[in-house]
């Protein structure tokens, strides 16, 4: 009883202590925005420079009348929204009248285009949805929708409840994208801090929980590992570079936040700044036990060439103290961004640093595009190659492929490719990054990496040849259309030095052939007896994976059943229920 006592005084002490730095840490992004307009200079300061001198309850003349002069031209679409809705609310009782009325007008004057994707979506409506309801009773003629304060209500709270029961039941389609979660850390923040029905504040605050959750048990001191549903071409090769570096900061004090901080972050604090439970942090920042770490996720909207919406994604992330590893199961998953596989590895501080390994299929083409997106395919390639320059590159390192299979188990990773000829790229990249310690081809094929703490051996199906990049690291280039890679990472503290690791792989059992289709059996450091056939579902000990029975999340950490509504979250004595079914939401071993 003494020591059960003590623990529980132990674990209240730890929770109070966690959080004052979190205020803290609150107060010194909205202070720091807060700071930077300048005096002297008439056209100095932002709309998140507003809203943080607004919650600081500071100059509130200058915010009004630099307000009034950025609502002479208004723009951004959705992304004019989310900082007008803050100010909106914040301002409330600080700005003057005509700086209200201006912006009032605003959203009557000014159309923003809703947009073409989830987190578009999620921002427009949720704004639309507190613009509304802070501005009620008013006709259709005072709102560019052209529609009343009561329906726009009613058209935003109906997409926003789709939105969330989609996510309970098959996984989040934008998912785990170090840029894009804090577009939906924000909008939930916001109706979290100022949605007046009890309900769908209580949805907003739980459904916090349910994405902050999807992060903590997958990020790997602040950084955000992959595989993502969407990043970009710095993100995907500097993996600190993101605004998840920001929200691992904000939420848990883990890494480093980006310099001057994500306007996402800024309009977080200034909204609910909403803190995590003690269950989250624990999930957040401990590493003391290797876990596999699996979830269910769905594509985004598919308009053609299928009858399947929502295609299901799985998920796979292994989880280290010293690197992690992540994949999903290949094809074309999201349109341009979708970053199938990498290993991570930990760095003191990894800015500036690429501190990732992975391969993909560079692959491109009109209908793969027509699939997800609705714009004319008479301008969709050129508009896409334009808005994302990588798109159509042969030495890209961001996309999905149709004919790229992946399959992990643990730390080793298998990655199959079998393109057929006349595809517009028949190759297959490797990314070696500048900053591994040490990179040794051996004779026996594998070729020896070093990063931080973690040991890499990487084994290619087909010849290869190494072509340098414009950042200082090298693309592994193998001109073959069937081919394939085999990955197994350790930690440097299970071997003696580096010698016996490679001694150790050289000895594991590995077959592979190419015809007539790519395959691998494979004996990993972890015992385990992989077989993997292109076209065929991987097989563990001989037992084929059933990707049908995976629920939405599984792990030590987090359980949640498909379609269940309910996340349960542990962490020692630590448990939290999630019940989207009656909105509750249960804690045990609470301090």
């Amino acid at each position: 009883m003494r020591l059960a006592l003590l623990l529980a005084l132990a674990t209240a002490t730890l929770a109070a202590e966690n959080e004052t730095v979190f205020r803290a840490r609150i107060r010194q992004v909205v202070e720091w925005n807060a700071a930077q307009p300048k005096p002297a200079d008439p056209n100095s300061g932002g709309y998140q420079h507003i809203a943080a001198k607004l919650w600081l309850r500071q100059d509130a003349e200058w915010c009004s009348r630099r307000l009034e002069a950025l609502l002479k031209d208004p723009a951004g679409d959705m992304f004019w929204m989310f900082p007008m809705t803050a100010i909106a609310y914040l301002g409330r009782d600080q700005l003057s009248p005509s700086a209200q009325a201006a912006l009032r007008n605003s959203w009557k004057t000014y159309m923003p285009y809703r947009g073409d994707t989830e987190n578009h979506w999620l921002l427009y409506y949720s704004t639309l949805y507190l613009m509304a309801q802070l501005y009620p009773n008013q006709p259709g003629e005072t709102w560019f929708t052209g529609k009343s304060s009561s329906e726009n209500l009613r058209e935003a709270e109906g997409w926003i409840l789709q939105w969330m029961d989609l996510t309970l039941t098959r996984g989040q389609g934008e998912f785990d994208c170090p840029h894009y979660m804090g577009v939906y850390l924000l909008p939930l923040s916001y109706l979290a801090a100022w949605a007046e029905d009890p309900r769908m504040h209580r949805r907003a605050t739980m459904m916090l929980d349910y994405v902050i959750a999807d992060y903590a048990a997958e990020n790997l001191g602040g950084l955000y590992v992959g595989a993502h549903a969407r990043s970009d071409d710095r993100m995907v090769l500097e993996k600190w570079a993101t605004v998840g570096s920001d929200f691992g900061w904000i939420l848990f004090g883990l890494g480093h936040p980006l310099p001057g901080y994500s306007s996402y972050g800024l309009f977080y604090c200034v909204a609910s700044a909403y803190q995590p439970p003690e269950v989250l942090y624990q999930i957040a920042t401990d590493r003391s036990q290797d876990y596999t770490h699996r979830e269910l996720k769905r594509t985004r909207n598919r308009w053609r060439y299928t009858d399947v919406r929502h295609a299901p994604v799985y998920k796979t992330t292994y989880m280290r103290r010293d690197y992690a590893v992540s994949s999903l199961q290949g094809g074309v998953l999201q349109p341009a961004q979708q970053h199938s596989w990498d290993v991570t590895w930990a760095l003191p501080d990894p800015r500036g640093v690429h501190n990732t390994l992975f391969s993909l299929h560079p692959y491109n083409s009109l209908e793969s595009l027509q699939e997800y997106y609705t714009n004319p395919p008479a301008i969709l390639f050129d508009t896409i190659s334009r808005i994302r320059t990588f798109y159509d590159k042969p030495d890209k390192l961001l996309g999905g492929s149709p004919y790229e299979q992946i399959f992990q188990d643990k730390d080793a990773v298998i990655a199959l490719y079998d393109i057929p000829q006349g595809t517009r790229y028949e190759h297959v990249n490797g990314f070696f990054s500048k900053d591994l310690s040490r990179v040794e081809e051996h004779p026996s094929g594998w070729i020896f990496a070093q990063g931080g703490s973690a040991y890499i051996a990487w084994r290619s199906l087909a010849p290869y040849e190494w072509r340098p990049l414009a950042t200082g690291s090298r693309r592994l280039v193998s001109p073959h259309r069937k081919n394939g890679v085999v990955v197994q990472v350790a930690a440097a503290g299970e071997f003696a030095d580096f010698a016996a690791f490679q001694q150790a792989i050289v000895g594991l059992a590995l077959k592979t052939t190419l015809d007539p289709a790519p395959s691998v059996r494979f004996r990993s450091l972890r015992g385990r007896d992989l077989e993997f056939v292109y076209g065929k579902p991987p097989r563990v000990s001989g037992a084929p994976v059933n990707y049908q029975a995976w629920p939405l999340f599984d792990g030590p950490f987090l359980r949640s059943e498909k379609g269940s509504r309910k996340l349960v979250l542990t962490h020692g004595p630590l448990r939290r229920t999630l019940d989207f079914n009656d909105l509750t939401v249960s804690d045990s071993g609470r301090p």
